[in-house]
């Protein structure tokens, strides 16, 4: 396993543009292997060109500026290729999409494709706003992307989105603290269970220093996900009449952090109330030796730390599995297009497999296409992308997902209700008696 050296932002700029110089190998592959039998292109995102020109509109939430400019990349290079389907490139915003695309569906006005998330299409396509990809998307692009994400899109038959980055969780560990202590790093073939993460955790503890730290300002997304570990559900039937639950395995996560907090003393307490952000300061000066976060956070360990600081991206936890729960990002199309194959053509091409290696680049998240995930610029072990990529078979749709209502239980119910177990204001039954009870309460109006 290498570790990291933190990179200055000139070098960063580098190793973009040497990877961007990578693409075409890593992807483009041999131009006789794209071809039918007939001899016409086999490639995602072939349309036949309208005799009059149209125009598509296609609104991104890219928002990091290696992310714009790859968006800003693939459109130009589409427009160029397809001058009768010209392409217009709005910008939204993650803060207020939900309400504007339910207001642009009201009003008519829908971009024709959009990116969002997978956990709202459910109620899109309940809603009839989006339109059912069956039909139109290519044998190429259903084999390439991970049978596994393309269930975060799924809702009775119908596919109501292409996905395409979705986000892991791994732990980031200050490599000199751990090699000074002599602590053995663990592989992808021999990742740390959760006994074994705890023990480290204790043995780099000190009276200046906890061995680790959960950022857990809006906890539900993480425990959940984190969750699957041990095969936790918290909800019964989630496709029809979701009842809340909270069991054995539902407990093995939200337990264990509780115990490392209060009991051990290994994880710092006020990591309650911190985002993953807010705990790199005092991760940077030494004050906590592991951070478990989400493999975006490589991006601001390698523009945010010291000269000199040293860190590496360690696996994924094991507890009866390595498996979490995961969203996509998403494309898709509005059912009032008025040019639905033109729409999925542009969102094939969108999401190539080079295109989605540029994407998951410039958004430090892991591609769905399967050819993606073989590119050297993200299996580099400098920057921790192997460890990342190491995590895509793991990920799945988590039963949550499913659920009506769950936005809702979250927001009202289980982020407040786990704050205040983790802050140790209340027990394990307490909380799973707020998780089910009032939770139930907010999901049975949601049946009726």
């Amino acid at each position: 396993m290498t570790i990291r050296r933190v990179t200055t932002p000139a070098r960063l700029a580098g190793a973009v543009v040497a990877a961007a110089a990578l693409l075409l190998t890593a992807c483009g592959g041999d131009d006789a292997d794209s071809s039918d039998e007939d001899g016409g292109a086999a490639t995602p995102g072939e349309v036949e060109e309208p005799e009059e020109p149209i125009t598509l509109t296609f609104q991104t939430l890219a928002w990091q500026t290696a992310s714009v400019e790859a968006n800003e990349e693939i459109v130009e290079a589409w427009n160029e290729e397809h001058p009768n389907i010209q392409v217009e490139l709005l910008q939204g915003d993650w803060n207020n999409v939900n309400d504007q695309l339910l207001t642009s569906f009201e009003g008519g006005t829908a971009p024709d494709v959009f990116h969002y998330e997978s956990t709202t299409l459910q109620e899109f396509s309940d809603r009839g706003n989006v339109l059912d990809l069956n039909e139109y998307l290519s044998d190429e692009i259903r084999s390439d992307i991970r049978e596994g994400a393309w269930d975060t899109v799924t809702y009775d038959g119908g596919v109501y989105g292409v996905p395409f980055l979705q986000e892991s969780q791994v732990i980031f560990a200050n490599a000199t603290i751990l090699a000074d202590e002599g602590i053995e790093l663990p592989t992808i073939d021999e990742p740390w269970t959760w006994d074994e993460f705890a023990d480290v955790a204790g043995q780099l503890t000190t009276d200046d220093r906890y061995g680790v730290v959960f950022p857990l300002k809006s906890p539900a997304n993480r425990i959940l996900n984190l969750s699957r570990n041990f095969g936790a559900d918290f909800f019964t039937d989630p496709a029809g009449e979701a009842t809340a639950v909270f069991g054995d395995a539902e407990s093995q996560v939200i337990s264990r952090i509780h115990q490392m907090m209060y009991d051990d003393e290994s994880a710092a307490p006020d990591g309650v109330g911190m985002s993953s952000t807010d705990a790199l300061p005092a991760f940077f000066d030494g004050q906590y030796a592991m951070l478990p976060g989400a493999i975006w956070l490589r991006q601001q360990l390698i523009e945010q730390g010291p000269d000199g600081f040293e860190w590496v991206t360690l696996p994924a936890l094991e507890g009866e599995t390595q498996a979490q729960g995961a969203v996509a990002q998403t494309l898709s199309v509005s059912a009032d297009t008025e040019y639905p194959e033109e729409a999925v053509a542009f969102t094939e091409y969108f999401l190539s497999a080079e295109n989605q290696v540029k994407l998951a680049a410039g958004d430090w998240l892991l591609p769905t296409s399967q050819e993606a995930v073989t590119a050297p610029e993200l299996n580099d072990p400098e920057t921790g992308w192997d460890i990342a990529i190491s995590t895509a078979d793991t990920l799945e749709i988590a039963p949550f997902q499913l659920v009506k209502g769950f936005e809702e239980w979250k927001s009202k119910v289980a982020n407040p209700a786990m704050q205040e177990y983790f802050s140790d204001q209340i027990t394990l039954d307490d909380l799973g008696a707020q998780l089910t009870e009032e939770g139930n309460g907010i999901l049975e109006r949601y049946h009726r």
